[in-house]
């Protein structure tokens, strides 16, 4: 990502991020709420994954992609909350170019990634449903472990095209984002100058990106549903189901709201609307991700119950 050679045709060094203005009683109560959320996630997330790694019995490759998916939630949460929490302490509320430029590449590349592995995860139940004999012959070890370095490295090689394109477009001043964090719409908006292709480009990555994994989510899910509706067992049934909800429950959260946002960034939506909508899937949905798969999933809970028991010298199972 160039953005050394920006700067010195660019006459802006850095960005304020307004964040959410209010008195500094208000921006206090933010902080400690947000914190809270923050803790939260990385408590929840951090559980899932050291479930996966200590228990023997989700050594399976379901959960092995629960246990990254959890450790991408960590990932994508960070790269925006612990400045955001800072900048309610700060009357500056400033974020170098470099820096900002950097936070928006991380942020939506792990977006990318989440993506990608809410994709990896329907397959492999898709797999497990719908081709349950061949299964083990075809989810080798190879294939998960070359599907989770897919799922890591895809929208960091993906999402560099438009972050560079962004970052070379010239920026006079203004400098203040009415945001939370360098979001590209209004970084877009504030440059020198209109480029409709840049814009375009943009666009279109999102677009193909957001509709086509959800597609593939959706055609996944589907099969998946009418086989378990064809099987003789009510148990098997309950089970199916219930693994799929907890999948399609994260998938519509995180999909409902990035689509409103980012699929047509040119219809505009109030700044306020904007801000809502960012911050619940950069912060709302990483807390409830980990509620949702250890709540629906019996044998994650008796995992979590049996790692937090004997921590506390209670033993259950």
């Amino acid at each position: 990502m160039n953005v050394s050679s920006t700067e010195t045709t660019n006459s802006v060094s850095h960005f304020i991020l307004l964040g959410f203005p209010s008195s500094p009683e208000m921006q206090l109560l933010y902080f400690g709420l947000f914190s809270v959320v923050y803790t939260l996630t990385l408590m929840g997330n951090t559980a899932i994954v050291c479930a996966v790694q200590l228990d023997r019995r989700l050594h399976t490759p379901m959960y092995i992609f629960l246990g990254n998916f959890s450790l991408l939630e960590i990932c994508y949460v960070t790269t925006t909350v612990p400045n955001m929490l800072a900048n309610f302490l700060s009357t500056s509320k400033s974020i170098s170019f470099v820096n900002c430029f950097t936070q928006f590449y991380f942020f939506f590349s792990f977006g990318y990634d989440e993506g990608f592995f809410l994709c990896i995860m329907a397959f492999d139940r898709y797999l497990a449903i719908c081709h349950p004999l061949h299964y083990p012959r075809i989810m080798t070890k190879q294939l998960y472990t070359g599907l989770i370095i897919f799922g890591w490295s895809g929208g960091f090689l993906l999402f560099l095209t438009p972050v560079v394109l962004i970052s070379q477009l010239p920026y006079c001043g203004p400098n203040t984002i009415n945001h939370f964090l360098c979001d590209p719409v209004p970084l877009m908006m504030l440059s020198c100058s209109e480029d409709a292709i840049t814009q375009l480009i943009y666009s279109t990555f999102n677009a193909i990106f957001m509709i086509g994994t959800f597609l593939f989510i959706l055609c996944s899910y589907a099969l998946v549903i009418l086989t378990v509706l064809w099987m003789p067992s009510q148990a098997g049934k309950r089970k199916a189901f219930s693994t799929c909800a907890s999948h399609l429950a994260v998938v519509t959260l995180f999909y409902g709201s990035i689509m409103v946002m980012y699929v047509s960034p040119g219809s505009g939506h109030p700044v306020k609307i904007q801000k809502f909508i960012a911050l619940f899937y950069s912060v709302i949905t990483p807390l409830c991700n980990p509620l949702i798969y250890s709540l629906r999933n019996k044998e994650m809970k008796n995992a979590l119950r049996k790692i937090f028991g004997t921590e506390h010298g209670v033993h259950k199972v």
